[in-house]
């Protein structure tokens, strides 16, 4: 593998993608409700995401892990210890408010991996039950917990926009779960499991359209919002026509991430033009 090939697949092993594509959603967040930067909830948030996105995907054979794992396995141990670091250090200068939001958001990751009880089902192995946990985790983290930091008042329009959150991470997951249709135990009873992959295809559809929708609910809109949501709305539509089950191989882990990305890069080229 050469250095680009190990850079790439490194970049995506260590949940440096996912990161980003959350940190893209709270500054989203940022523009529609016109938030002073809070860098600290931003970074808090980027750093603590490498961190218990590699606790989840790695910890459940952590004994093993540290044990025998590879150099490149360790090289993403070190990352998530310093990410680990970096994060503990932003939350010091986190409010009140903030640390119990952000309290509730880590016990839901935790329980996530993690049962409460010896021999308990963590939440990940509860029947159709995963993609709404970590679309929860996703929405209050990159909707409520900036909002609360900016000492905003958690009213309508945030509801909504937390709603609308939610169901675009859930729509975002959907590529996930059709291309694990055929290794996922059937134990899971995940939404491809439950209702096969043409269903699914069309429950994601109809999500988009009721996710744009939802933005003509809110009390204060502009044009500029309504634009970006329906480029969002446009890049979902196009996601679930592009899935299938037999994806190439970035397909999910780097394309569908991206699609935060994308739209906070448009978001911002829309600020500049729109609301010079």
């Amino acid at each position: 593998m050469n250095w680009r090939n190990y850079l790439f697949h490194f970049y995506l092993d260590a949940s440096i993608h996912v990161a980003l594509a959350v940190f893209a959603f709270i500054e989203i967040t940022c523009v529609f409700f016109g938030l002073s930067r809070d860098n600290h909830i931003s970074y808090l948030v980027f750093f603590g995401t490498i961190a218990c996105y590699n606790f989840v995907k790695y910890g459940v054979e952590a004994k093993k892990y540290f044990l025998v794992a590879n150099t490149y396995h360790k090289n993403i141990q070190v990352v998530s210890f310093i990410a680990g670091a970096f994060a503990l250090y932003h939350s010091f200068f986190m409010s009140f408010e903030a640390w119990i939001g952000l309290a509730v958001l880590l016990v839901l990751t935790s329980l996530y991996a993690v049962p409460l009880l010896p021999n308990a089902k963590n939440l990940r192995s509860l029947g159709g039950l995963k993609i709404f946990i970590v679309a929860l985790v996703w929405a209050g983290t990159t909707v409520v917990l900036p909002i609360v930091a900016a000492y905003r008042v958690l009213d309508w329009d945030v509801a909504v926009e937390l709603v609308q959150r939610f169901l675009m991470v859930l729509i975002l997951m959907l590529p996930f779960e059709i291309r694990d249709l055929d290794y996922d135990d059937p134990e899971l009873r995940t939404l491809p499991q439950r209702y096969g992959y043409l269903k699914t295809k069309v429950f994601g559809a109809v999500g988009a359209v009721v996710f744009f929708f939802l933005t003509f609910l809110k009390d204060y809109l502009t044009y500029f919002e309504v634009l970006g949501k329906g480029l969002a709305f446009l890049g979902l539509g196009v996601l679930m026509l592009s899935t299938r089950r037999n994806q190439s191989q970035f397909f999910s882990s780097f394309w569908v991430e991206a699609i935060p990305i994308f739209w906070w890069v448009c978001i911002l080229v829309l600020d500049v033009f729109l609301n010079p």
